[in-house]
């Protein structure tokens, strides 16, 4: 991000962020930067993500610079599983802004909520140029944090008229059922093989190590958004699944290695050259979904030119406003 003033390094809180970059905000960044990425006109570096050896925590690093957006910096954080017993968010993160032109640091933003909007709008950028146009019913297997994020977005994606949903712990889906009221749809809590057997869109947004939805369970034409998986080892849908798609994702160098397809690529199923950045459609390079029969497939492992995308929306609308607090060096 270009120096927007010489009055010193912004500072966005996270409570800024909440006020000034909403959904639609969010997801014109991250539909900008995948077709930028597709163009080759951003790159995102090497991720950096280590367990730490202490409170369970995963650490790391993801940065990128978007030649067309003018946007340079990195995403420090990671994942603490203690948090929510502390009333903290279990994912904790800040983005650090720079100059291109100088590499001076220009903006410190805070990342928890812009984490979590900025993965709501890539599944809902998913949705748009994804699913069928008709879809009736939004499956959401997760009631985390993230899920309340996920459903809001998707809904104003499609004309829905119903939420089918289910968490492994059952306990958590009254706060998913409550934002389904708030947005005006009915809400109903079912079994995995019936949110399969309903839904025409299906968003997972777990931390599972295992698949939670099986090939036979999804009908014709549902478009799935697989935004769970971003670590090796993890797995939320049958392999077998990933394979019968038609598979999409931010970018395939990382989802062969750390997303959703890791499975089926390692067991032959897959071949990186069977999937398509999403950044290809948006750009009109891939006609995306190609018939109403067909199974389409996100696989939405997050890469940190997201993060830049939204953290640089925050910067320039917190200096626009006068809001950021500043700092000198």
């Amino acid at each position: 991000m270009k120096d927007m003033s010489d009055n010193g390094l912004l500072i966005v809180s996270e409570d800024l962020c909440q006020q000034l970059v909403g959904r639609k905000e969010a997801f014109d960044a991250v539909q900008d930067v995948f077709a930028a990425m597709a163009r080759g006109d951003a790159y995102n570096f090497p991720v950096i993500r280590e367990a730490i050896g202490y409170a369970d925590a995963l650490y790391g690093f993801k940065s990128g610079f978007d030649r067309a957006g003018q946007v340079l910096g990195v995403k420090s954080g990671g994942y603490w599983p203690g948090n929510t017993e502390k009333g903290l968010t279990n994912h904790q993160s800040t983005v650090f802004l720079f100059d291109p032109d100088t590499g001076r640091l220009s903006a410190l933003v805070g990342g928890n909520y812009l984490t979590a909007v900025r993965t709501a709008a890539s599944a809902a950028v998913s949705i748009a140029h994804l699913a069928r146009r008709d879809s009736k019913v939004l499956g959401m297997v997760g009631a985390g944090h993230q899920s309340t994020f996920q459903l809001r977005a998707a809904a104003e994606h499609r004309d829905f008229e119903k939420v089918v949903a289910w968490n492994p712990h059952p306990e958590m889906l009254p706060r998913l059922e409550g934002v389904a009221h708030e947005v005006g749809l009915e809400f109903q809590a079912v079994t995995q093989e019936e949110l399969g057997a309903q839904a025409d869109v299906i968003i997972t947004i777990t931390s599972a190590f295992e698949p939670l939805l099986m090939k036979d369970w999804i009908k014709p034409g549902t478009h799935l958004a697989c935004m769970g998986t971003d670590t090796k080892g993890k797995q939320e849908v049958d392999a077998m699944l990933v394979a019968h798609a038609t598979v999409f994702t931010d970018e395939v160098a990382q989802s062969i290695t750390i997303g959703e397809t890791q499975h089926a690529v390692a067991d032959g199923q897959l071949t990186k050259d069977q999937i398509t950045p999403i950044g290809a459609v948006i750009n009109g390079d891939h006609p995306g979904r190609g018939s109403d029969e067909e199974i389409t497939l996100f696989d939405g492992t997050g890469v940190g030119l997201q993060d830049l995308a939204v953290a640089s929306v925050a910067a320039k609308l917190a200096d626009k406003a006068g809001l950021a607090g500043r700092a000198t060096l």
